[in-house]
Formats: structure tokens, sequence, C-alpha cells
């Protein structure tokens, strides 16, 4: 151990290691839980004592996630009982801190609410590290038994095997989400994938049917891409996509979904939005695509899309008629000149709306 130089308490040689090893849990600052409660209240009982805590040795603090007899957040470290525990392989036992050089004048001995023994065994993680312990405490000077210091030892490798079940559950959530991520998100662009737009294309579209509400769907193409890919190489058209998704994100709002259809076109589904409503989203797109500087490793580039727009109608064909209505818009745009808005009417005829 070694001696740091603005504290009195002495701090572990592996302290960077400890204070990871503890970080890693994500504990500290969390709310109160009823199953380190109910930890810290067999501790109480089992030893006789009326205070029990569970607490954890941060870098200048003890915080507590469990307390018994007095309510307890926090307490700087160099003035707790358990900075010097987590010292000790495993367990810390002062039957009267009043007579130890090390406890008699800790605020909590000398004043309220004058504490005289102290018992706190390790929680040390399965890479041993010992970052906090269960304690109880008591007013006035006691000796645990050598049982109860065994059951309390044995009682701290439960609480460590409480965060390594909570730290595993939150691990797997959070794996979950990556998984429910990768499975719906296009990885270049961080907008829905081919499927996951599809599926919710349908499921926009059944919506709109069943509460007679417009829907409209935007379906662009990126100009002349491959030129850009042939002329600047590829890793400036994976910009290009990129700053693209990331405009599409930024100006939609969080009931909008966006997507990538494939290669270089991206769609656009906007619930509860009339043709007006639509086709003023598709030229703000248009227009902040068009006005964007794409710059990669010094080089940079400019580039275009034409949009194809298609509305619900009560006469609807389905969903994939909506796409394949946007998707002739839009095609309708590129052969009119590019950089420009297409509207597929409900007729299935085009009208063309100048933009470029």
């Amino acid at each position: 151990m070694t001696l740091d130089p603005h504290a009195g308490i002495p701090r572990p040689d592996n302290e960077a290691e400890r204070l990871a090893a503890l970080y890693r849990y994500g504990v500290l600052d969390t709310a109160a839980d009823a199953d380190f409660d109910l930890l810290a209240e067999i501790a109480a009982q089992l030893c006789g004592a009326p205070f029990a805590f569970i607490s954890f040795v941060d870098a200048d603090r003890v915080w507590y996630k469990a307390s018994v007899g007095k309510k307890a957040t926090q307490t700087p470290r160099d003035l707790d009982y358990c900075s010097w525990a987590i010292l000790e392989d495993v367990l810390l036992s002062i039957p009267d801190l009043r007579q130890d050089h090390r406890t008699a004048c800790i605020p909590l001995t000398a004043g309220p609410p004058f504490y005289q023994m102290y018992n706190g065994a390790n929680l040390v993680t399965s890479d041993g590290m010992r970052i906090g312990t269960l304690c109880v405490l008591d007013t006035k000077p006691a000796v645990l038994s050598d049982a109860c210091k065994n059951l309390l030892v044995r009682l701290a490798r439960q609480v460590v095997a409480l965060m390594d079940l909570r730290l595993r559950d939150r691990e797997m959530a959070e794996a979950l989400v990556m998984m429910q991520r990768l499975a719906t998100e296009d990885s270049l662009t961080g907008l829905l994938n081919r499927r996951a737009f599809l599926d919710k294309l349908e499921s926009e579209y059944e919506r709109s049917r069943r509460f007679d509400s417009p829907l409209a769907l935007l379906l662009l193409d990126l100009d002349h891409f491959k030129q850009i890919n042939d002329g600047y190489g590829h890793a400036m058209g994976d910009v290009i996509l990129r700053t693209v998704g990331e405009i599409l994100k930024t100006r939609l709002r969080i009931i909008d979904s966006a997507g990538r259809y494939g290669g270089e076109e991206l769609c656009v589904l906007l619930p509860g939005t009339d043709l007006e409503g639509a086709l003023i989203v598709a030229e703000s797109l248009r227009q902040a695509i068009a006005s964007t500087a794409f710059v990669h490793e010094g080089k940079s580039a400019s580039a275009t899309a034409s949009f194809g727009v298609a509305m619900t109608t009560l006469a609807g064909a389905g969903a994939s008629a909506l796409l394949q209505s946007a998707d002739a818009a839009m095609y309708h745009a590129k052969r009119g000149g590019r950089n420009q808005v297409a509207v597929a009417d409900n007729s299935g005829g085009l009208i063309q709306v100048a933009t470029n």
C-alpha cells in the first residue's frame, strides 16, 4: 500500500485497478434496491448489531448502497472505517474504535453517532479486487464471535454474487439492444436497413388505413453516384451516404422513419403528413444535400438527389403499391434532369414539381 499525500488513510497499491473493477459494476449513485437492503438487514440480524451498511470505496468517498439503523449516502473516504477495511485481505474487526489509533479520531467515533464497534467484510470481485464492504457497527464495544465473522464474510460474497448477477443482466440487455440494432440498422448510414424499413412501411401503411390518416413516402436516389465513386473513390461515396443519412436523421421528426433502401437509394416515411407537408420536407432535404460539401482526406465533392413522393389514399392498393408509386416518381425526377422532386398522383400519373 502507498500513502496518498493528500489523505491520511493509505491507498492500496492496486488502486487504479481496484477502481476500474468498481466502476465496471456501474453501481455507484444508483437507486435503492430491496435485494441489497435485505442483505444488509440479514447482516445486522446475524451479528446482533443495530447498524449495517453495504459500502463502496470510491476514489475520494465511501458510497452506501444499503443502510440499516442510520440513513447514509456517502462519507469522505478518509473519514470512513471502510477505507481501512479494504486494506485487509478479508475482514477488519475493531471491537473498540476508541482504542484503535486508526479510528479513534474519526468524527463518527469522536462525535455522533459515537460508533465504538466495527466489523467490515470485504466485497471481493472474482479478480481479487476489494471494492467495498458489508459492515456492521454498534455504539458500544463488542467482540463478534468467529461464527458471526464467518457468516459476515459469507454474506459479503452474496453481495458480490448479486452484483455479478445484475452486471450480467445489464450486459445481456445491452447485448440484446445491440443485436436488435444490428438486425435493423444499416451499418453505413445508421438508418433502418431495407428489411426493417419495409416492415415499418407495412405497419405505418396499416395504421394509416385504420385511422384514415395520411402517410407520405419519399424515395430519393443520389444523382450520378457511380461517377462520384469512380472519380473520388468509394471512401468518398461512403462519406456522402453517411452524411446524407445524418441529414435525414437531424431533419426528421421523432415519428418519422428513414432507411437505406439499397445502394444509393434512401427512403423516408412521414406519418400523418399531407402532400403539402411532404413536399416541404422533400424540398428541404433536397436543398440540404445540394448545399453540403462532402469532404474526405482533403478532397471535397458535391452531390444532389432526385426525390419521388407518393401518398396513401383510401383507394390505395397496399404498401408495395405506395413504394412503386414513389419509385416511379423518383425515376421521373431523374429523367427530368435530376436534383428535383416529382410527385405521384392518386391515379398513377405524375406531377412534376420543378425544384432545380
